[in-house]
Order: C-alpha cells, then sequence, then structure tokens
C-alpha cells in the first residue's frame, strides 16, 4: 500500500500554481535593475525550489508525478486561452485585441513552454536525486545548486530560442538568455537556506527522506521502484 503524507497535495498545488501564474506572466517583457526578462521569471525559480524539495523528501517518481501534472495543467491552461481567443467576442465587449495581446498564446510560444518545462524539470530532479546518492544525503546545497545551474540553462535557453528566434533582434536574444538565466539561479541560490529549513521539516514531519537506488528515470515510466529510505 502506498504510504500517505500530509504535505505532498499542498506542495504539488504550490508547484502547479506557480507554474501556471508564471506562464502568463511572461506575456509582458519588463526591465529590472540590470536585467531583461519575462514577467514570469520573477516567480518562475520557486517552481525549482519546490521540485528540489519534492524530489529531496519524496524521491524522484513522486517527483515525476508532480510534474506530469504540471505539464498537463499548463497544455491544458494554453489551450483554453487560445480557443477562448478565437472565439467571436460579444457585440459590446470592446477588448478582443487587448486579449490576443496579452493572453493570445501562439503555437510556439505554447510548444518552446511545454518543451522547455519538460526538459528541465525532468533535468534537475534527475541531477538532484543522483547526487544524493553520490553525496549520501550531505551537502544539500551542493544538489539544489548544480541542479538548478543545469536544469535552468536548458529551460531559459530552449524557451528563449524557440520562441524568438527570428522575432526579437539577436543582440535582445542573448540578453534575455542571460538575464533570465542569472536571475533565476541568483534566486535560488538566495532561497537555499530557505530550502534548507523546509526541507528539515517536511523530512521530520514527513518520516520520509527517500534515495533513488532502484528508480527507473525514465520520465514515461509508469510503474513505481521499490523505495528505500534512510
Amino acid at each position: 500500500m502506498s504510504k500517505s503524507y500530509q504535505h505532498l497535495d499542498s506542495i504539488t498545488a504550490l508547484f502547479v500554481a506557480v507554474l501556471l501564474i508564471s506562464n502568463v506572466a511572461s506575456t509582458k517583457i519588463v526591465d529590472f535593475g540590470w536585467f531583461t526578462f519575462d514577467g514570469g521569471t520573477l516567480l518562475f525559480p520557486l517552481s525549482y525550489i519546490f521540485g528540489d524539495i519534492l524530489t529531496e523528501v519524496y524521491g524522484y517518481q513522486r517527483s515525476r508525478k508532480v510534474i506530469w501534472l504540471g505539464f498537463c495543467s499548463a497544455l491544458l491552461m494554453s489551450f483554453t486561452l487560445i480557443i477562448v481567443g478565437a472565439l467571436p467576442p460579444a457585440a459590446d465587449w470592446h477588448y478582443q485585441t487587448a486579449y490576443e495581446q496579452i493572453l493570445g498564446l501562439t503555437p510556439r510560444i505554447v510548444i518552446a513552454s511545454l518543451i522547455a518545462y519538460f526538459v528541465g524539470e525532468f533535468s534537475n530532479s534527475w541531477i538532484l536525486a543522483k547526487l544524493k546518492i553520490l553525496t549520501r544525503g550531505k551537502w544539500l546545497w551542493s544538489r539544489t545548486i548544480a541542479s538548478t545551474l543545469v536544469g535552468q540553462l536548458l529551460d531559459t535557453g530552449i524557451f528563449i530560442l524557440i520562441s524568438f528566434t527570428g522575432v526579437v533582434p539577436n543582440s535582445l536574444l542573448l540578453t534575455l538568455i542571460v538575464s533570465n538565466y542569472l536571475f533565476k539561479c541568483g534566486v535560488e541560490i538566495l532561497f537555499t537556506p530557505a530550502t534548507y529549513v523546509l526541507t528539515s521539516w517536511l523530512k521530520r514531519q514527513e518520516r520520509e527522506d527517500f534515495y533513488d537506488v532502484n528508480t527507473n528515470f525514465n520520465p514515461f515510466a509508469l510503474k513505481e521502484s521499490k523505495r528505500s529510505t534512510s
């Protein structure tokens, strides 16, 4: 029988909420001090922090389910916004142009977002799980930061290159990639103490500290592996 957890549902809900809100906020490009990035970048790094916590405490196969839930939720939201935008507006509703400019997602943006999310999140979770075994559960900071450096690089690079190549000047393309990447990784590093506190608290509350020794890391696997805890 599967083990039940007190807080897994709450973390899952927060993870999906952060993902969806970030996708909507990404429709605006902002200047933030030295950085130029899409608005979703302000919140999106939290999804990687939640992803780190999920994998560290509950293991890769639990995290895999949450990542897929986020993927399906983002896909549903994107299709809904596209369909609503394509429907004819009511005669006395005069905001169709505004809707299309802000929420009128193109297939290119949707594809870029989903591919980037899939590759980035699974890379992040896989690296953290592997490093936990390699470090024998020590040096959490090294796992969260290393996994984020790789996951965010893939996520940011894939999304911006697919979304904006040929749409914005190459100079802005590079600026977006660098600014997004540095800001996201910086947030992860700054939140490391909070990640330590929350992770330690969850491990005590859930009585779980999962090690993915026998885990099947195929992101498409449905069968759960034998669980191994410390």
